[in-house]
């Protein structure tokens, strides 16, 4: 196994030649695309990933260090297989739709205009973690701790006082019927 450093990667297609099984360090993967790829056990350590599709690939005790996702397409990734030792990442302007962070910590992660819709963040610790301008259409929170989380800009969530940790959560005016949803009462704007 290779330690690389300080690389940048601009549009290579790693689902024809797949990616070494390496250690990766401050690389940059620029419009390069990983869909379907094998990630498995690949460490990425202060990367950045711009415009690159990751869509449904295998992270199997894949490491994200203090890693950065910008405008890439993400779809069904399943964050609950990574090695959880550091696990951390930031997003901005990302499509992770039908994702999983099923019990996964995370917390402290910032989501930034980021399409978040059927993904999973059942049994997740997201503490502090920051939605900013998301779209939470069918997200499932389901015994998620969202203590001291921040849902003031995002939207079409719908988060169940009862079963969730929500203590010191923000939430703004405008988003507060999700978290009646289950009442089924109209509230009108």
């Amino acid at each position: 196994m290779e330690y690389i450093e300080e690389q940048i990667f601009k549009q290579n297609n790693f689902s024809e030649i797949p990616l070494k099984l390496d250690d990766y360090e401050n690389c940059t993967f620029f419009n390069c695309n990983f869909l379907n790829s094998n990630l498995s056990e690949v460490k990425f350590i202060e990367c950045e990933f711009i415009d690159c599709n990751l869509s449904n690939a295998q992270l199997n005790k894949t490491s994200f260090q203090n890693v950065k996702f910008k405008d890439c397409k993400m779809l069904g990734l399943q964050f609950d297989n990574c090695n959880e030792f550091g696990l951390s990442f930031s997003f901005n302007s990302c499509q992770l739709n039908h994702s999983s962070f099923y019990k996964t910590k995370i917390k402290k992660t910032i989501f930034k205009n980021s399409q978040l819709q059927e993904t999973d963040f059942a049994e997740a610790d997201l503490t502090s973690v920051v939605f900013d301008n998301c779209n939470l259409t069918q997200s499932v929170f389901n015994h998620t701790i969202l203590e001291k989380s921040d849902f003031r800009t995002s939207y079409n969530y719908s988060i169940d006082p009862e079963i969730n940790r929500i203590k010191k959560t923000k939430f703004s005016i405008l988003g507060i019927s999700g978290l009646l949803d289950k009442y089924t009462i109209d509230i009108e704007k």
